[in-house]
């Protein structure tokens, strides 16, 4: 097994402290591109590079509907804890090797969730309007993000049975994450979740949309996502943000 499928299978483990939030993160899609090394490492901060699997990086869209979330001990709140998510994201690795997820953004329809996410955990979130529906078997999203013209609509359904991505796959290379990092006070900082690995399906899509990349600025890939896939979904902890080693 190699260095970079044994990090990620460490990663996965519960971190030995209490958890800060609980909540679960429902009918997930993935789709990802494959894209320019060069033009991933542009827009990292110092003590971040690109996560390669065999020499190419990726850029992700992951939608989905984030559901009881919650301090730890505490009940969920009708108004505050159930909302929805799309973000994209890049993956990286620190200067000790630690893998994670670098967001461009996070769109989320709950201000309070924004402005909390913002202020404590350094997350680049935006305000926007989601919706997250069911059709039979088919899912869909759209997002509007506050400040730009046009929406991103996504529409996907499972093709294939659900099962977990096998290690040194580049399914697991994608899937498999369970740190982002953030800057917060000029400061590099790393936050972790835990939960189980998410049993995928490949996903057929009928409609996607690369306008949030767009929105933040980053190139286009101009052509449908090279991989798909979808999740039922998982339950989540999530845990106080440790320094990370630039």
């Amino acid at each position: 097994m190699d260095e970079a499928t044994q990090r990620l299978l460490a990663a996965r483990r519960r971190p030995d402290r209490r958890a800060l939030l609980r909540q679960r993160w429902d009918q997930l899609f993935f789709l990802h591109w494959r894209c320019d090394p060069a033009a991933v490492a542009r827009i990292l901060p110092p003590g971040l590079t690109p996560d390669l699997f065999e020499g190419e990086t990726h850029l992700g869209i992951v939608g989905f509907r984030m559901v009881g979330v919650r301090p730890e001990g505490l009940p969920a709140l009708p108004w505050l804890s159930h909302f929805n998510e799309l973000n994209v994201r890049v993956y990286v690795r620190d200067a000790s090797g630690e893998p994670g997820v670098w967001f461009l953004s996070l769109d989320c329809d709950r201000g309070p969730a924004v402005r909390i996410a913002r202020t404590f955990f350094g997350l680049p979130y935006e305000h926007a309007d989601l919706t997250h529906r069911a059709f039979g078997e088919r899912w869909t999203m759209d997002c509007q993000r506050e400040g730009f013209a046009h929406a991103a609509r996504y529409a996907w359904k499972a093709l294939t049975p659900p099962a977990p991505a096998a290690p040194g796959t580049r399914l697991f290379h994608l899937a498999e994450r369970y740190n982002f990092f953030s800057v917060r006070g000029g400061r590099l900082l790393r936050g972790q979740v835990h939960h189980a690995p998410y049993e995928l399906s490949l996903a057929q899509l009928t409609t996607w949309s690369e306008q949030p990349v767009e929105w933040d600025g980053f190139p286009l890939a101009g052509r449908a996502p090279d991989f798909a896939h979808c999740s039922s979904g998982v339950d989540v902890e999530a845990f106080s943000l440790v320094p990370g080693h630039a």
